[in-house]
């Protein structure tokens, strides 16, 4: 018996079983599954990873879509709500002719350009999430 042992014992205190690990354990040395061979091969975690994709895709699409279709079938609304909008005019075209034709298409080409760049960045990101599980 040690003299560290012997005091610990003395004392009164339990002793205490310490478990040691080695790094070089079976899980350690098994290679990793990559992400994008569960999404080859067509297993349920493919699955999975590929549906959140879509889905994510899919929340902003409807979002943009809901957006703009709100803004365009709003001008109606605004306009009959508040006629006298109706009598304005812009450099002698009336306002809602002017918003119609100036402001409308502009809008779908921004909400598009943030559509695309917002769906790059969901691309990127599952990119990067089946890349770093390599």
């Amino acid at each position: 018996m040690t003299d560290r042992s012997r005091r610990i014992s003395a004392s009164g205190d339990r002793s205490r079983r310490v478990v040691v690990t080695s790094p070089r354990t079976v899980a350690a040395r098994r290679p990793r599954y990559p992400v994008a061979r569960e999404i080859d091969e067509q297993t349920r975690l493919g699955e999975v990873y590929l549906r959140s994709l879509i889905r994510t895709q899919l929340r902003l699409a409807v979002f943009v879509c809901t957006l703009l279709g709100c803004v365009i079938g709003g001008l109606p609304l605004l306009f009959l709500l508040v006629p006298e909008l109706g009598a304005v005019r812009l450099a002698g075209i009336p306002l809602p002719w002017a918003v119609l034709a100036g402001l409308i298409f502009p809008a779908f080409v921004i909400g598009a350009w943030l559509y695309v760049r917002q769906a790059e960045r969901n691309e990127r990101h599952f990119a990067d999430l089946v890349d770093g599980g390599e």
